[in-house]
């Protein structure tokens, strides 16, 4: 197949982006697909000279994730997220591979579009990307339907909740903008700072345990992967940097809270209308109860990112995982 790539675009996680879309397209094309990878925001000048598939893997540039979230304001500021002839590209490959993260990419704005103009695209469609990216919406769903979540609120500090707590941007992902605060003067600078990224922030009491993650391919649970950061907790930079998080898949765990987080990733994604495929995300606390955090409905797939390795326990090959994605969305 003829297979755009697309990634990039103007979301902090930009270079994350970045790095997933051409670890895909190399896998692509292992698998024996002719590939392009497109920027979002960038689009090209061009269609018939620029937009060229390839078969050779040394065509597609390499990309890495630094310790500094990328500054995108100035790229917020242009008439569009979407650019130059990126919807004309699109309608000239076979599917999309969507490799965004973050913003238009994962809020279902993107998804809309393609619908609009038929064009076909992998992972969930608009509406679960909508519930899923909105913390607020996704954790009232998944309250509602009697599964454990921490207890929030929006923009200010209610009585409910107490110090130590986590702030958080209400539509972010890659732990951009997180911070775990103990006291007023913390809790401050923290909302500060998660302004910066989102209008609304989510407001969340902290439990104290292990962190786990589940994913989701063709409704069915991947193994569970344990998360442990070396330092602190599972920031941007713990993501992305080799040796800052061991990650054990799948988890040394005992079975019942192994089938449970299984059970309720499947349960969580289906009742927030993912797709093919995702990732759900869990801490345990001291009893074994199990608390949704949140829901990804473009997961990671850099060489660091937690589907992947989740896939590969499984007997699913970085190569076989994108081919499998790819081919499900024709």
């Amino acid at each position: 197949m003829k297979i755009i790539v697309l990634a990039g675009g103007v979301s902090p996680e930009r270079d994350v982006s970045l790095v997933s879309g051409s670890r895909i397209a190399k896998a692509l094309i292992q698998k024996g697909h002719q590939v392009f990878l497109l920027d979002l925001y960038y689009g090209l000048d061009s269609i018939e000279r620029d937009l060229i598939f390839t078969s050779s893997p040394e065509d597609i540039k390499e990309y890495a994730v630094t310790e500094n979230i990328p500054d995108v304001s100035d790229r917020k500021l242009t008439h569009s997220s979407i650019g130059k002839n990126v919807i004309e590209c699109c309608k000239r490959c076979d599917v999309v591979f969507l490799a965004l993260h973050g913003d238009i990419g994962e809020n279902g704005k993107m998804q809309a579009v393609l619908d609009i103009n038929a064009i076909k695209y992998t992972g969930s469609k608009y509406d679960g990307c909508m519930l899923s990216m909105d913390k607020n919406i996704s954790k009232i769903l998944v309250s509602a339907n009697h599964i454990l979540t921490a207890r929030w609120c929006i923009n200010a500090m209610d009585s409910s909740l107490e110090f130590p707590c986590v702030i958080k941007p209400l539509n972010s992902g890659s732990s951009i903008g997180v911070s775990i605060v103990s006291n007023e003067d913390e809790y401050k600078c923290a909302v500060r700072l998660a302004r910066k990224y989102d209008a609304t922030v989510l407001i969340e009491e902290k439990i104290e345990g292990r962190e786990f993650s589940v994913g989701i391919l063709n409704n069915t649970p991947l193994p569970v992967i344990e998360i442990a950061p070396v330092n602190g907790f599972y920031d941007y930079k713990n993501k992305y940097q080799p040796h800052q998080t061991r990650e054990t898949c799948p988890a040394q765990i005992p079975y019942d809270l192994y089938s449970c987080l299984q059970k309720t990733a499947l349960t969580i994604h289906r009742l927030l209308h993912l797709g093919f495929y995702s990732r759900i995300d869990f801490i345990a606390d001291d009893k074994n109860d199990i608390y949704f955090l949140e829901a990804n409905s473009l997961p990671g797939m850099t060489p660091v990112s937690l589907l992947p390795q989740e896939a590969l326990a499984a007997g699913i090959s970085y190569e076989e995982l994108c081919n499998q994605i790819a081919l499900n969305a024709v």
